[in-house]
């Protein structure tokens, strides 16, 4: 029994042996190469509608719900979270926050709003229907980006990982590290999760990467270069804003003083 094991190994070895030398099976350095090779796809988009957006609105955070955005801007001494009409771009609805804060991120969980700000380690609790402050939550390095899935608040901080948070506690329970091919994918912004996938804008960049919350690869990236004329651009700052809304699967975009807010349609690239 054991020489015939023996003999079918040795057989087997023989005719890799053979494969590799003739080039049809691929050593393990082959098998390394062509992986490096093989790019991630790049998707395209196409615009659905075109909606008007506060060209002064240094947009951290864009969430859609209950038929209107709720929207986190930045900047100390002009950071806000607001309520805002899709159709119209109009400030339905704001809270100033204090000037020596720089807000980022927003996720609405329950009946309450989570608001991150940049460098103070400090996040805000509001009331979802009054923008009431009800608390405060700290938490370590910076604050960026914010979403959720059905059990976790999800925080991006500038790196290439994720951070998972207790929605009640507002302490993180776990981590996720980012990456493209084995490539860590640093500077994740603004987040939203779209059918099961964590989406990303990456800062100073025109891609969003869509990324696995269980292994934290980038499945695709969509390149959203052009959404503004070049004459827009000129005044604008980075693309940062995604919003989803669940009941009619629209995706909207815009940026950091964007005068534009897009829903737009991820397409095979040309």
């Amino acid at each position: 029994m054991i020489r015939r094991h023996y003999i079918q190994a040795s057989l087997g070895a023989l005719l890799v042996a053979g494969l590799v030398v003739a080039g049809i099976y691929p050593t393990s350095a082959q098998t390394r190469a062509q992986s490096a090779t093989a790019a991630t796809p790049v998707y395209a988009y196409q615009i659905v509608h075109t909606y008007p957006h506060d060209p002064s609105a240094f947009t951290q955070g864009l969430i859609f719900l209950d038929g209107v955005l709720y929207e986190s801007t930045g900047l100390n001494n002009r950071s806000s979270v607001r309520k805002v009409q899709l159709e119209t771009g109009k400030v339905m609805q704001q809270q100033p926050v204090s000037s020596e804060y720089f807000a980022e991120g927003l996720v609405n969980w329950g009946t309450e709003l989570f608001q991150l700000t940049w460098q103070s380690k400090i996040g805000f609790v509001y009331d979802r229907s009054t923008f009431a402050m009800k608390r405060r939550f700290s938490y370590t390095g910076e604050g960026w980006g914010l979403t959720k899935d059905s059990s976790r608040i999800i925080m991006s901080d500038g790196s290439a990982t994720l951070r998972f948070l207790d929605p009640k506690t507002l302490q993180q329970t776990g981590k996720l590290n980012v990456s493209d091919r084995g490539n860590p994918v640093a500077e994740l912004n603004e987040l939203e999760y779209i059918q099961g996938e964590i989406w990303a804008n990456i800062w100073q960049t025109d891609r969003i990467a869509r990324i696995s919350p269980f292994s934290g690869a980038v499945g695709s990236w969509i390149d959203l270069k052009g959404l503004l004329t070049p004459t827009e651009r000129a005044s604008a700052d980075v693309l940062n804003g995604i919003a989803f809304d669940p009941a009619t699967n629209r995706i909207f975009v815009t940026g950091k003083l964007w005068p534009k807010l897009f829903e737009i349609k991820v397409v095979a690239a040309k």
